[in-house]
């Protein structure tokens, strides 16, 4: 059996390097520490692992040479290496808040899954959209989130029962925070802290479309939410 840590941080990076070291160090100056950092590269070809190799820090533990090519994948990864009884997800380009952990840790308390509002700034660290929530009309709901989804992964923490539930993670989910959020609405309480815990960055180079305009046209979208439907109502069953 695993020996459990505290609190685990689970980081998709890939080429990073503009950003990353900022990221790390508002990780790590947190006011209640994390007992570890784990770090999964998925196929840089920048100086992004050798940024993250500077560190001379045992809490981090970097996963290399992987080539899943998907940052839903590259999270399940990092997200298989945890030894946290409590799992956050970050971003590889944003800023943590100092009071991130301890604030989230506490609401943890409560409920199995939690959300924080988020800030939102460009490549420059200028404020674009002073909140996600607003932005987005975020909050808890299975049809609501189905609907639209407001489960924004880098704002997100979790129990391990909700970890051990979620994986391994079907292999045509739409993206990783949808399915954490969708398991937590099933199977745990969720709670939208409207604390402003994170400055979520939006630039060009972003993995995903979550924070602007949807790229994806509406047949699209359906199709997104029956893969959901379906990959919930087969977790379901192995659940049950």
């Amino acid at each position: 059996m695993r020996n459990l840590l505290d609190i685990s941080v689970c980081i998709a990076s890939c080429n990073g390097e503009k950003y990353i070291a900022r990221q790390l160090e508002s990780i790590l100056s947190q006011e209640l520490p994390v007992a570890e950092i784990i770090i999964s590269d998925d196929s840089s070809t920048d100086r992004t692992v050798d940024i993250i190799r500077l560190y001379n820090d045992a809490r981090i533990k970097l996963l290399e040479n992987n080539k899943f090519h998907s940052p839903i994948f590259n999270f399940e990864n990092a997200l298989i290496h945890a030894s946290g009884e409590v799992i956050f997800l970050s971003d590889q380009d944003d800023i943590w808040m100092p009071n991130k952990v301890r604030v989230m840790k506490e609401c943890l308390k409560h409920y199995d899954l939690v959300v924080s509002d988020a800030s939102l700034i460009d490549a420059d660290d200028s404020v674009i959209e002073s909140s996600f929530f607003k932005l987005r009309n975020s909050g808890p709901g299975f049809v609501k989130n189905i609907y639209k989804n407001t489960y924004l992964g880098c704002c997100m923490a979790f129990n391990r029962n909700i970890l051990e539930k979620s994986l391994p993670f079907p292999p045509d989910v739409p993206m990783h925070d949808m399915w954490l959020g969708m398991i937590a609405e099933i199977y745990g309480r969720t709670y939208f802290c409207k604390e402003k815990l994170v400055h979520y960055r939006r630039h060009s180079s972003n993995a995903s479309p979550t924070g602007g305009n949807s790229c994806y046209k509406a047949l699209d979208k359906i199709k997104f939410r029956f893969k959901l439907l379906s990959a919930l109502a087969k977790r379901h069953l192995i659940v049950k």
